[in-house]
């Protein structure tokens, strides 16, 4: 093989934009230049610069605290009372069932008259009217026996055989409400069933449940005040750590740090590193650039100044030195451009190309070109790449154009030469007459051309190297087995 070029496939280029940036200054003494209020306004105009938020993250979960804070204080709240409630309840019906009890104790029945205590009842409420204490004993085809606290009122008590006791609350007085005991009892001798009541006014009772309700009310209030302060402070010191990641953003765009570095906790990190890795690569991809472009100047200028020291001198062949330097220079223009668009796909993260659709599309169309040259590929189905399309095929058209140029009529194509490993390998062999060992190394110099005598530019291998080497691979020459010529190993990084 004596020279590479660049490949006669066809490539698409694409379009990119940006948008220049440089340092603002401000003017001593003066008021801000126009080039500094433009970032202003250009951050207030575009929703990329400044994008839309979806509310305060403090503020939500301030209120998905306070809001389980109210359902939980309301629900325990509710619950505590009516514990409390009932506990004080069933203590009053529990003295209630003492003289009840008395009553039952000293009840006898005197035929012809009805019921009468052979005891007297020791309690004095029940002797002074209106003092909110009441019993009655009543029964079918008797006046009803009632204390002398009810004076001329009777109580109404409920017609239910009452084996057990039974509790309930009854307002047949105007000023007070009652609670009541009652219990049907068959007195000894006696073929009627008689009620036994005793009543007490809830007013005791009804002070002590609002009493308890005021507590836990404030109580509550206190609580869920106290709850909703520390939610907020919880908040607060929850999200600190955001808020130093912020500030360590600030301080990397205004005083140069270019790394996040201060400790965080362990489900902040994460994000750290991955902003960190996204600093490293925009430093990465900016250094790229600054180095491509001192290099496209280096390669300029020694074109740039041949032809000015032609114009100069007035040189008589001025016009072959345009031609020949203006060439040397579109050379350089085109490695640059070529090395760039695959820098911006790339970027996107989303590469992937079937191998073996390129290595036979770029077939076809060499095979145009070289008619008398036998193509053989080899691959098995389905094998993808993290390279785009449009790259692959650029770099196979070099590999496989050059193979077929300067081979001796015959290129075996191998795509996945090695399908265990984790990289995958194209080889493109020739039957040609091969490169030296010593020169391997030289060849993929920009312009290297062992074959002056074909045409070509000897940028192809560099394009192919360099852009290969962006997707994460690589590209080594080696002697062919099979066919005796060159043997190119293509190695890229699989898609996931």
């Amino acid at each position: 093989m004596a020279s590479v070029t660049a490949s006669t496939t066809p490539t698409t280029s694409r379009a990119n934009s940006g948008s220049e940036s440089g340092d603002v200054t401000r003017q001593e003494g003066g008021a801000p230049s126009a080039g500094e209020a433009a970032p202003e306004a250009e951050r207030a105009a575009d929703p990329a610069i400044e994008p839309r938020h979806t509310g305060s993250l403090s503020r939500r979960m301030i209120m998905i605290a306070a809001g389980w804070i109210l359902i939980l204080l309301t629900v325990g709240g509710v619950a505590l009372d009516r514990v409390l409630t009932n506990q004080l309840e069933r203590e009053f019906d529990n003295r209630l069932l003492i003289p009840l009890n008395a009553m039952l104790r000293s009840a006898e029945y005197v035929p012809g008259w009805g019921v009468e205590f052979n005891s007297i009842l020791g309690d004095q409420n029940y002797l002074d009217p209106g003092s909110g204490s009441y019993w009655q004993i009543s029964g079918e085809g008797y006046e009803p026996f009632p204390s002398n606290s009810l004076w001329d009122d009777r109580l109404v008590v409920r017609d239910v055989d009452a084996v057990e006791p039974i509790f309930y609350d009854s307002e047949q007085f105007p000023d007070e409400t009652l609670r009541m005991v009652q219990r049907t009892i068959q007195l000894p001798g006696s073929d009627v069933q008689w009620q036994f009541v005793v009543a007490q006014n809830r007013e005791d009772i009804d002070s002590q449940i609002g009493t308890v309700r005021a507590t836990l009310a404030w109580s509550f209030a206190v609580l869920g005040i106290g709850l909703f302060l520390m939610a907020m402070a919880q908040t607060w010191y929850g999200l600190g750590p955001l808020r130093r990641v912020r500030e360590a953003i600030a301080r990397i765009r205004t005083s140069g740090y270019n790394r996040v570095t201060e400790p965080l906790p362990l489900e902040v990190q994460p994000m750290v590193q991955e902003l960190n890795a996204l600093l490293a690569h925009s430093e990465k991809q900016a250094e790229e650039a600054r180095t491509h472009a001192g290099n496209l100047a280096h390669a300029l200028k020694t074109p740039l100044t041949v032809l000015n020291n032609a114009a100069h001198a007035k040189a008589p062949d001025l016009d072959e030195a345009v031609l020949r330097e203006a060439d040397v220079m579109q050379r350089h223009v085109d490695h640059h451009l070529a090395r760039a668009r695959a820098v911006g796909r790339r970027a996107t993260g989303l590469a992937r190309a079937d191998a073996l659709a390129s290595v036979e599309g770029v077939e076809r169309a060499v095979s145009r070109l070289y008619a008398h040259v036998r193509f053989d590929i080899d691959s098995g189905r389905g094998t993808q790449v993290a390279m785009e399309r449009q790259d692959l095929d650029e770099v196979l058209g070099n590999l496989i154009e050059n193979a077929a140029k300067y081979g001796g009529g015959s290129v075996f194509v191998t795509v996945d030469a090695l399908p265990d490993s984790d990289i995958c390998e194209i080889w493109i062999e020739d039957d040609g007459m091969g490169i030296p060992e010593k020169e391997w190394d030289d060849i993929f110099g920009r312009g290297a051309r062992l074959d002056t005598g074909k045409p070509g530019t000897g940028l192809g291998l560099a394009i192919v190297r360099d852009v290969v080497q962006i997707y994460g691979g690589e590209v080594s020459l080696a002697e062919s087995e099979d066919l005796g010529g060159l043997l190119v190993k293509l190695s890229l990084p699989r898609a996931p």
